[in-house]
């Protein structure tokens, strides 16, 4: 019971996904990585994410939340898993004709860059105050995530510095392939669930991938073909902190999950104040 997990009360991580408005950093990061072709050719080829979209997003957020929050061997459980499932998979790259697998590290270390960054940036550009020092912080302490995935964590950029870094080393390997277009417009209008169809929270949904296309970085949201000049970035800060202003308003019991309210219940019975 007095298991606070991989991270804990007074960690950068805590801060940081506690924030409601992630669901947002989401999004904007599986538009980021599929701007990488093997990595969407890995998704695209071994997922049923176009028939059950929302299945998809639940099960890739509640691994988020699991490592995050969980006990320890939750999050040690759910790495277990996620090393086992991409161990069996492969695909084939679609300009190469190439064989690879989905354990390779080259693709885990994207697609565990390509999050953390996004949860970050999301986190900041919304009003989440933190320091330069914090946000490096969060940075090596997710290097506890991306060792559950198999990265070694020394390959891994642990601050803002390598991570801008590391982007500009990967732009050449990037490409906006038909794969990446199709992605991107059905991420952008995918089927409601629950048969909710053209309702407001069709406008709802819509509303939020046009702002997660905006909050990408100036050099991606030109390979998608949308404007990379700088007064996109000021404009997509100040709707994402109206945006997080909305949400403070919706009591926290409602969509605080049972993950995160566990963590919270131990960390209470240790003492801490949350």
């Amino acid at each position: 019971m007095g298991d606070l997990g991989l991270f804990g009360p007074g960690s950068v991580t805590w801060r940081v996904h506690g924030e409601p408005i992630l669901i947002v950093a989401g999004l904007r990061a599986l538009l980021l990585q599929s701007l990488h072709p093997r990595a969407l050719a890995g998704v695209v080829q071994n997922s049923d994410f176009r028939t059950r979209p929302w299945h998809r997003l639940e099960t890739t957020a509640t691994y988020v939340v699991t490592v995050n929050y969980g006990t320890t061997a939750d999050a040690e459980k759910a790495g277990r898993n996620v090393r086992y499932i991409h161990s069996k998979l492969h695909a084939t790259d679609p300009r190469t004709g190439e064989r690879f697998r989905l354990d390779d590290p080259d693709l885990l270390r994207w697609v565990h860059v390509v999050e953390q960054e996004s949860f970050l940036d999301v986190a900041r550009r919304s009003g989440v105050k933190l320091t330069d020092d914090e946000a490096d912080g969060y940075y090596r302490e997710q290097l506890r995530a991306a060792e559950l995935v198999g990265l070694d964590p020394a390959t891994v950029p642990a601050s803002q510095a390598e991570v801008a870094a590391y982007y500009e080393k990967m732009q050449p390997q990037l490409a906006t392939t038909r794969d990446t277009v199709e992605s991107m417009l059905f991420m952008a209008v995918p089927p409601m669930p629950f048969g909710l169809g053209w309702t407001p929270l069709r406008g709802v949904y819509t509303g939020v991938a046009a702002l997660s296309l905006g909050l990408l970085p100036a050099w991606a949201r030109q390979r998608y073909g949308l404007p990379g000049i700088a007064a996109t970035d000021p404009a997509a800060s100040l709707l994402i902190r109206l945006l997080r202003a909305s949400l403070s308003t919706i009591p926290r019991r409602l969509i605080e999950g049972p993950i995160y309210k566990g963590a919270m219940a131990r960390a209470r019975a240790a003492g801490h104040p949350v």
